[in-house]
């Protein structure tokens, strides 16, 4: 059983696999900080100076003036400006993927081979009959 998991496991499936998983992280982590730190925060200056990570609803009606202050106060809260945030993120991740899917698609899609004719064209009618026939149903010539 260990020879046969150790197969499995050195098998390029799998390896490929663990490669694409820890590069999907990394790559994760690069899309957040794309989204965090470049993308949001031109909106949010256009938006009137909105920091998109401090948007939040407060649920306890205290009125608390930052997100910071409702979590330290342990306030139920529903922090939608990091929802925004994390749609974006998952917008490009996938936006991403596609264009990756789609370019290995055309690299390993070969083109389909031309089909065998099936058909022939009958010389003296000129309607199409199978290609091994050897009279012409339609006008009864020899082929």
């Amino acid at each position: 059983m260990l020879e046969e998991f150790k197969k499995f496991a050195m098998r390029g499936n799998v390896i490929d696999l663990a490669v694409g998983f820890i590069m999907g992280g990394a790559f994760g982590g690069i899309v957040t900080s794309l989204v965090n730190d470049v993308i949001m925060p031109p909106i949010g200056l256009v938006l009137g100076k909105v920091d998109f990570k401090g948007l939040f609803v407060d649920l306890s009606g205290q009125g608390y003036k930052t997100l910071e202050a409702a979590k330290a106060a342990n306030a139920a809260t529903i922090n939608y400006g990091a929802f925004i945030n994390t749609l974006i993120n998952f917008i490009i991740v996938a936006f991403v993927l596609f264009l990756l899917i789609r370019a290995v698609n055309r690299m390993t899609t070969k083109p389909e081979a031309p089909k065998a004719p099936t058909e022939k064209e009958c010389a003296y009618c000129f309607s199409k009959i199978p290609i091994k026939a050897t009279r012409c149903p339609n006008c009864t010539s020899q082929l």
